[in-house]
This record gives structure tokens, C-alpha cells and sequence, in this order.
């Protein structure tokens, strides 16, 4: 069995380094692509600072290990379809199934191929691909200015224990500086107490954000005769709140693009401040199960193994299997988009494409090795 997992494991291992770096080579086009109208111009940051070749280069660098996270179950999928139909086509398989290799021997072996992928593309989508696309996201805020998002920025909650806050941040700097910054204060009553306006602030480490060229405004409502407001310019305001660094920044990040941890954490701030997290559980389910997808896919390869023909090509069976595992993307994200509009389980409406696709396999691969 030593031999037997030693030629399986270094076929597949191969095939799929090469249909991941085909797929990579191909994205990286991509994206380097929609790169391309962007370099030449200045900094908004720095105008004698150019967005050149090299920092398009850098930053579409900085987007591959997202990209091999994304890939990387597909391109098992393919990888081991075209091992074990190469196998077939050969009648080598035939040979290693009369030296002892049967059915559940086969599945077994396949399995302990696929626990090594599921812990590469956990330790690439929690580790690597999160740290190389914040590094990218800062390297492009240096020339656009500032990391937003789409034009209301990020929106927080906060809960004090005689006010409630909601606070919205335009953008963030790559270092770190919060710009156009409002707060709304609310009593526990709901009614709105004061607002606060900040060109510019910033996040420090005593639980606090100073901000710059304040803007508020105090609502005294009091009595119904007596209501006024009061406004006041102020260059600097301390504001102390629980909202740190990282739940900023996540917020204004995409949940895909999170650490598991840290999206984790999130969710458990927006559920301590009232806040719905379903399309956030949604995406923490999602990280969890994606790696074990590697699973379903070599489970899906498993009867391409067992097909008879003795001649012709293989393209036609690796072609299935492309469209098996983009089928299997898609509907991954169309249960996602289904889940979160019909309230479903957070954890069912991650599980569900993986579920069916591995009752799918599981039932083709019976009816190829059991029933013929």
C-alpha cells in the first residue's frame, strides 16, 4: 500500500500543481488586465509618486494566494479525474486493483489525499490568502488615498450602558487614520441625543479615538417648548468606545477575505449590539466547510477510476469533470445568496452544496463498483 499511495499521491500531487498554476497564470492575466488603466497616474497621497509596472505587478502578486484559495479544491477535482482516468485508460488501476486495492481501499487512500488538501487551503484562506490581501489593499490605498467601501463606507454599532451609537467611517488609510467619520448617539429611549462629525481620526490603544476637526451637535429635548440645539467646532474630541483597529477594518473589508477568527469575533459584536449577522455566519460556515470541499472532490474523481474504454481520449471525462466542479461553485454561491434572503440556518445553507454533491458521489461511485 506504501507503493500504491506513493503512485497515486505523486500523480495527483503533480496534475493538480499544474492545473492550479495554468488557472493562476490565467487570473493573474486577468487581473493584471484591469490593472492596466490605472498605471501612470499620480498618488492622491504622494503626487510625485506614480502608479507604475511594478506596483501593478506587486499588487496582482499580492491577490495570488486569494486565488489559489479559491482554486485550489477545483483544480484537485480535475487533477484527480485526469490521474484516474489516465489510470483506467492505461488498465493500470485494473492492475492495482488485482494487487489488492479495492474499493474501500481506494476510498480510503482518496480520503487521506484530500485531508492533506483540506489543511493546505485552510492554512492558505486563514493564514497567507488574509495577510497578502490586506498587504495588497494598503499598497493600493497609497495611490487612491484611502481603503472605502463603495461610497457610504462601513457602518458600526456600539453599546454603552446609557447610550447606544451608530457610527459610520468613510475610509481608512494605510495608517490607520479614519477619515470622514459620523457618530449618531442615541439614549436608551431611542431618541437621538447628539451627532458628530470628524474630518479625520484615529484609533488608539486606550479603548478611545481621538478625531480632528469635530463637527457636533447636542440635542436638548428636554420639554417640547424648551427643545434646542447646541452646535460646537471643536479640533479635537476623545470618544470612548470598544471599537478597535481590526473591527473597523474588517468592516470595511469583504467577510470572504476575513481570518476565521476574526470574522468570528465580529459576529459576536454585531449580535452584542443588536445587529443582524446572518450574510457574516453565512461566510463563516462557508470558510469552514470550503476547505472540506477537497473532500467532496476527490470523492467525485473516485468513479472515473472504474470507467472501461480502452482507447480513445480522455479529454471528454476531464471536461465533466470541469463542469462538476463549476457547477459545484455555483450553486455553493447561489445557496449562499438563497440562504441569506430566506433566513435559512447559517450552517445549512454553507453545507448544503457539499452535502449533495458528496451523496452525488458517494451514489455514483455505489453504482459503478458495487452494482457492476
Amino acid at each position: 500500500m506504501k507503493t500504491i499511495r506513493r503512485l497515486i499521491y505523486g500523480e495527483v500531487f503533480s496534475a493538480v500543481f499544474f492545473v492550479l498554476l495554468a488557472f493562476l497564470s490565467l487570473f493573474f492575466f486577468f487581473d493584471f488586465v484591469d490593472e492596466l488603466p490605472d498605471i501612470g497616474k499620480a498618488s492622491l497621497i504622494d503626487p510625485e509618486r506614480v502608479y507604475g509596472l511594478p506596483d501593478a505587478l506587486l499588487y496582482v502578486g499580492l491577490l495570488m494566494p486569494s486565488r489559489i484559495y479559491e482554486l485550489l479544491p477545483i483544480a484537485v477535482l480535475i487533477g484527480s479525474v485526469f490521474v484516474l482516468a489516465r489510470l483506467a485508460q492505461g488498465s493500470e488501476y485494473t492492475i492495482l486493483r488485482t494487487s489488492g486495492l479495492g474499493p474501500w481501499r481506494a476510498l480510503r487512500t482518496l480520503l487521506g489525499l484530500g485531508t492533506v488538501f483540506v489543511l493546505l487551503t485552510f492554512a492558505i484562506g486563514d493564514y497567507l490568502a488574509p495577510l497578502a490581501d490586506r498587504g495588497a489593499q494598503l499598497h493600493k490605498s497609497r495611490f487612491q488615498g484611502a481603503i472605502s467601501l463603495g461610497q457610504t463606507g462601513a457602518w458600526l454599532k456600539e453599546k454603552q450602558p446609557y447610550s447606544n451609537f451608530s457610527v459610520n467611517v468613510g475610509s481608512m488609510s494605510p495608517q490607520g487614520d479614519l477619515g470622514n467619520v459620523r457618530i449618531f448617539e442615541f439614549n436608551n429611549q431611542g431618541f437621538l441625543v447628539s451627532t458628530l462629525h470628524a474630518q479625520s481620526g484615529r484609533i488608539e490603544n486606550d479603548e478611545s479615538w481621538t478625531l480632528r476637526r469635530v463637527e457636533r451637535r447636542e440635542f436638548d429635548a428636554a420639554g417640547r417648548q424648551s427643545a434646542k440645539v447646541q452646535r460646537s467646532q471643536l479640533e479635537s474630541f476623545r470618544w470612548p468606545t470598544s471599537l478597535n483597529t481590526e473591527m473597523v477594518s474588517v468592516a470595511l473589508l469583504k467577510p470572504e477575505r476575513m481570518r476565521t477568527a476574526d470574522l468570528f469575533a465580529y459576529i459576536r459584536h454585531l449580535e452584542a449590539n443588536g445587529q443582524t449577522a446572518q450574510r457574516h455566519e453565512i461566510e463563516f460556515w462557508r470558510k469552514v466547510f470550503y476547505p472540506l470541499s477537497c473532500l467532496v472532490m476527490v470523492v467525485l474523481a473516485l468513479p472515473f477510476a472504474y470507467l472501461h474504454f480502452r482507447s480513445g481520449s480522455i479529454t471528454g471525462y476531464v471536461f465533466g469533470g470541469v463542469m462538476i466542479g463549476i457547477s459545484f461553485f455555483l450553486l455553493n454561491n447561489v445557496f449562499g445568496y438563497i440562504g441569506n434572503l430566506n433566513q435559512w440556518q447559517p450552517w445549512l445553507a454553507a453545507a448544503s452544496p457539499a452535502l449533495i454533491y458528496s451523496v452525488f458521489s458517494l451514489g455514483a461511485f455505489g453504482w459503478l463498483v458495487l452494482k457492476r
